[in-house]
């Protein structure tokens, strides 16, 4: 896959979550805008290969903001980190506005909770950008039955749909959607399946680092993250989606033996 001039494969990489707000569900993954520099040195030093730059909260019972809100969130610490640092930044977001803005500063990257369906014309904007993508399964309502066809489905949709736009294949990736319009019970069976996913003929991201079917309080879910972490390089799943960078790589390393 490629992400700005980077290629991955052939291994599982890390991919470091930076929020820009005040009420992301883990705290220290909360980041002010004087301390960017400190967090994505940090984040590059621990072995992160891309920076994921939230400004929106998805929590359960999240209140959204507007685009505007968030391009304003974004814009210096995006600046910075591509002024400083040699590392692909992703954004977290899925307005086409916020979209194009971050894409004309520099970001490499879109990923989409909502896997290009929430707002008309981003599948363009990311493709007139050269741009890569990662395309997220999510639903208004909780799914009922057999998830995996309507996973899958959700997936290839969009995926075509990115396609069909001019977005490059080779800079598509998908994510299940661990936590979103899934039960607990639906979660684990979609991560301890999720290299069915790979049917679809696209790398796979996986993000379930420290949520909320791991049980208990969030600051005691990094054992459980680390597991699924394991078994994400275990299935060859291309990237996960952490907040604990060095954590996350050692347990990578475990498994590839390196």
């Amino acid at each position: 896959m490629k992400i700005g001039k980077f290629n991955f494969e052939n291994y599982t990489f890390v991919m470091a979550i930076i929020n820009l707000t005040p009420d992301s569900f883990w705290e220290e993954s909360r980041v002010s805008p004087d301390r960017i520099l400190f967090a994505a040195e940090r984040a590059v030093k621990e072995g992160a290969s891309v920076i994921d730059l939230g400004a929106q909260s998805t929590r359960p019972n999240y209140t959204e903001i507007s685009a505007e809100e968030e391009i304003e969130r974004l814009y210096r610490p995006l600046m910075l980190i591509k002024e400083n640092f040699d590392i692909p930044v992703s954004v977290d977001t899925y307005f086409e506005k916020t979209a194009r803005a971050v894409l004309s500063m520099g970001a490499d990257m879109i990923n989409d909770i909502w896997g290009l369906t929430y707002d008309k014309g981003m599948a363009e904007t990311i493709a007139k950008y050269r741009a890569s993508v990662c395309i997220m399964h999510n639903a208004k309502y909780p799914l009922s039955g057999d998830i995996w066809g309507a996973i899958k489905e959700f997936l290839q949709k969009s995926a075509n749909s990115a396609l069909h736009a001019g977005i490059d294949k080779d800079k598509i990736i998908l994510d299940g959607g661990i936590g979103f319009a899934k039960s607990k019970e639906q979660n684990f069976e979609l991560l301890n399946g999720y290299e069915r996913l790979s049917s679809l003929g696209y790398p796979l991201l996986l993000g379930a680092s420290r949520k909320s079917m791991f049980g208990g309080n969030v600051e005691d879910r990094l054992p459980q993250t680390l597991e699924s972490t394991r078994l994400a390089a275990k299935k060859k799943v291309l990237f996960v989606r952490v907040h604990d960078v060095k954590e996350n790589v050692e347990a990578i390393k475990e498994v590839y033996g390196g």
